[in-house]
């Protein structure tokens, strides 16, 4: 790697942590002065950007056991503890464990378990030539800069490759989206090829990858996208309800929600925030929902214009967007910015409510196939709950009680009046009473305790 960049890379052991790594478009702009790799993989960061710093080494160690708990009974702690893994989830998963617990919380795990041979199926099979170009012309512009994808050749733009060729052919009616790329590529980086398999390929990556698309924003990456055009009015709607100041200033400037939100929810804000802000949303989001990604839209229009001062600032529509494009990296710092998406007033139910409210008012006569959002599932434990009905359903049927009706007895000669005369008010009670009851017999039919017990 050094010889191809043609500078020497500073060993593992002098890296300094910095969390200032920018994802692909601040990455264009080319390499920094200092030729350095930060913990993330990114070279030529600076850092003298950094931020406040990541959590003491026992509160990192002190977390991370807590996952593994988690992970080792997970099952378990899905089905009765689910509120404390999105506690956790919010706090941050420690880097250590991203691996093993995205495809966890996204459910890509069983995904893989029930299809162990598909994604083999698909790297081994030829692509569509027209997805292939396409694809293969975008390789080289997700996160150029960061190590793993650096060189044409390297093992990332060849998983990417893979991964993305894969999609293209268990979903052909979708096919290839740009925006699956950057998200991909996050994908690789945290879902190392499986070691311990015959075939050392990204399987996990590519099942996170499916979930993504048809769990979590089903409707987004195919032709149509007729879920961003939903997604977008619901943002509008919710921003008019929260921040009306911005809302006027964004009606009054023209710039419409598929100027900037494309960007930021296809590609999971890879293109717009730090890495490592980046990297607190998906672990948030993959335990959320969409709902995370509203909350982080709306942090940004009021970090961006909260304050009649930033509007004033932004008369048109390029200041505007350039004001959303230029919020301080103070601002966007991991903690700072989780603290203040996570007191965004936007629960699941407020954001289902004012999609059906959408929904309603949209067109009868819009072309394309109309958005389907109850198809979207909101987190981790809806994903984990529909998951566990689908193996009930599809594993071995319950046995079906069997009712067993017991043919009628043969009908028995007539029997003689009895003589009453001179017997007991007992033994009248007991004597027989015509033909016999059809099924089977009660256990207290004539005794002497059922007797006993009502007279």
């Amino acid at each position: 790697m050094a010889q191809a960049l043609g500078e020497e890379l500073v060993p593992s052991s002098e890296l300094q942590d910095d969390s200032s790594s920018l994802g692909s478009d601040s990455e264009l702009s080319g390499p920094g002065p200092y030729r350095q790799a930060d913990r993330y993989g990114f070279i030529g960061s600076s850092s003298a950007e950094a931020g406040s710093g990541h959590p003491p080494v026992d509160l990192i160690r002190q977390r991370e056991m807590k996952w593994v708990e988690m992970t080792s009974h997970w099952e378990k702690t899905m089905a009765r503890r689910y509120k404390k893994v999105k506690i956790q989830c919010r706090k941050g998963i420690p880097s250590s464990l991203r691996a093993r617990c995205w495809p966890l919380l996204c459910g890509a795990q069983v995904c893989q378990k029930n299809s162990p041979g598909t994604y083999q199926e698909l790297v081994a099979s030829p692509g569509d030539p027209q997805w292939m170009e396409t694809i293969g012309r975008d390789l080289h512009r997700q996160f150029p800069l960061h190590e793993m994808f650096v060189s044409p050749q390297g093992h990332g733009q060849q998983g990417l490759l893979e991964v993305l060729k894969a999609y293209t052919l268990y979903r052909p009616e979708q096919g290839y989206c740009q925006a699956q790329g950057p998200v991909a590529a996050v994908l690789l980086m945290h879902l190392p090829p499986e070691s311990c398999s015959s075939d050392p390929r990204p399987r996990e990556a590519f099942w996170c990858l499916v979930q993504i698309c048809e769990v979590y924003l089903p409707g987004y990456y195919g032709p149509h996208m007729e879920a961003v055009q939903l997604d977008a009015d619901v943002f509008m709607a919710l921003l008019r309800r929260l921040l009306p100041r911005v809302h006027k200033h964004l009606q009054q400037v023209g710039v419409g929600p598929l100027l900037y939100l494309p960007e930021w929810f296809l590609c999971l804000f890879t293109r717009s925030l730090p890495f490592p802000t980046v990297l607190r949303i998906w672990d948030t989001f993959l335990s959320e929902g969409a709902k995370v990604l509203f909350r982080v839209g709306l942090t940004l229009m009021r970090l961006a214009l909260g304050t009649a001062e930033q509007r004033a600032a932004c008369p048109g529509l390029l200041e505007t967007l350039g004001a959303l494009r230029a919020i301080p990296a103070g601002q966007l710092q991991e903690e700072t910015f989780m603290s203040q998406v996570h007191s965004v007033a936007l629960s699941e139910r407020d954001l289902q409510r004012e999609i059906r409210v959408q929904l309603a008012q949209l067109p009868k006569s819009s072309p394309g196939p109309a958005p389907q959002p109850q198809t979207r599932l909101s987190g981790a434990q809806a994903i984990f709950e529909s998951q566990q009905l689908a193996g009930v359903r599809g594993g071995t049927k319950p046995e079906i009680p069997r009712i067993v009706v017991q043919p009628p007895e043969e009908p028995r000669p007539p029997r003689r009046k009895p003589q009453t005369r001179g017997k007991t008010f007992h033994g009248l009670l007991t004597r027989a009473r015509g033909p016999p009851i059809e099924g089977a017999p009660r256990s207290h039919r004539g005794s002497t305790s059922f007797l006993d017990t009502r007279f």
